[in-house]
C-alpha cells in the first residue's frame, strides 16, 4: 500500500516541481499554438507530450498538477475564459498517463517493453473516455450548467485527438526516455565497478 502510494504521489523535490512549472507553461502555450483545430475549440494538440513526460518521470499527481495548471494558462492565454471542468478534465487524463509504474513501465529504471506500450495505449483510450466522457461533462453541468450536446461532441473530438498524439508520439518517447535511463544507469553501474 506504501508503495503504491509512493507512485501516485512521486518523488517531490525542487526537480519535481520545475518539473510540474515548465510542463504546466509549455501545456499551456501549446494548447494554443501547438495544435490544429478540429472542432469549437477543440485541438489536434502537441500539449499531450507533456503528461506523457511528466507523468513518466515525475508522477501521477504531478502530471495532474501540470495539466489541470496547464489548462488555466491555455484558457487565460486564449482569452476563452477559465473552464475548470476542462481542466480538471485534462488533470485526471495526466494523472491516468501517469499511471505507468503499476503495470510495471519504469522509465526512470529504463524499463518499458512492447507489453507496456499495448497497456499503455489502452490506458490512453480508457483515460480519455473517462476524463473527456464522464468527468468533464459531469463537471460542465455542475459548474455551468452547460449544453451537454456541444460538450460531449468536444470530449470525442478531442478525445480521438489526445489517443492519436498520446499513442502516436508518446510511445516513441516513453521508449526513448526509457533508453536514455537504461544508458544512464549503465553507466553508474560501470563507473561503481571500476572503484
Amino acid at each position: 500500500m506504501n508503495k503504491v502510494l509512493k507512485t501516485l504521489l512521486g518523488v517531490w523535490n525542487t526537480k519535481t516541481i520545475v518539473a510540474i512549472a515548465i510542463g504546466a507553461a509549455l501545456f499551456g502555450v501549446l494548447m494554443n499554438y501547438g495544435g490544429i483545430p478540429i472542432y469549437t475549440n477543440t485541438r489536434l494538440t502537441t500539449a499531450m507530450i507533456v503528461p506523457v513526460i511528466v507523468g513518466s518521470m515525475f508522477g501521477p499527481v504531478p502530471a495532474f498538477i501540470s495539466c489541470s495548471v496547464g489548462n488555466v494558462i491555455a484558457d487565460l492565454i486564449g482569452g476563452w475564459g477559465l473552464w475548470f471542468d476542462w481542466s480538471v478534465g485534462n488533470g485526471v487524463l495526466g494523472f491516468i498517463i501517469g499511471l505507468l509504474p503499476l503495470y510495471g513501465a519504469k522509465i526512470n529504471e529504463g524499463i518499458f517493453k512492447p507489453v507496456h506500450a499495448v497497456i499503455y495505449a489502452i490506458v490512453c483510450v480508457i483515460g480519455n473516455a473517462l476524463a473527456f466522457g464522464v468527468i468533464t461533462p459531469l463537471l460542465t453541468v455542475a459548474f455551468y450548467g452547460g449544453e451537454l450536446t456541444i460538450t460531449f461532441l468536444q470530449a470525442f473530438a478531442g478525445g480521438i485527438a489526445n489517443t492519436a498524439v498520446l499513442v502516436i508520439v508518446g510511445i516513441p518517447i516513453l521508449y526513448a526516455l526509457a533508453r536514455r535511463s537504461a544508458r544512464g544507469s549503465n553507466l553508474v553501474m560501470e563507473e561503481e565497478k571500476e572503484e
